[in-house]
């Protein structure tokens, strides 16, 4: 399974040329866990830059995967990884979906680059 974080998903939409095995962790849409906090991040993004049809478009897009909601299992162990690893709230949800899920994150979040199910790009 592949979790692709808030931060590639915006680079993506914004047409940013991206790694390869990005894209292809995309484009195996059977093997896409999309946590639903991501879902709220990148149409926030697109909301506050008022363009609700790109907002839309993103979910759409995004919605290939399989979305992931914030269960109980999801929420105790995020609150356990946020105090291990000092992450926010979102990156701690969206570290315990990937951990539950057996899933590799890709990102361009500098709290995940050192953590273990993580593929790193820096900006």
């Amino acid at each position: 399974m592949n979790i692709i974080d808030s931060s590639l998903w915006i680079e993506f939409f914004a047409g940013t040329e991206l790694d390869t095995s990005i894209i292809n962790a995309i484009r195996r849409k059977n093997e896409l866990c999309v946590p639903a906090i991501c879902l709220y991040e990148v149409r926030k993004k697109f909301v506050n830059g008022n363009d609700i049809e790109k907002a839309d478009l993103a979910v759409d897009i995004m919605s290939i995967g399989k979305i992931i909601d914030m269960d109980s299992e999801i929420a105790i162990l995020a609150s356990d990884i946020s105090k291990q690893y000092k992450l926010p709230l979102a990156d701690s949800i969206i570290y315990a979906t990937a951990k539950i899920y057996e899933a590799e994150i890709y990102t361009q979040d500098k709290h995940f680059e050192n953590l273990e199910q993580v593929h790193y790009f820096a900006k």
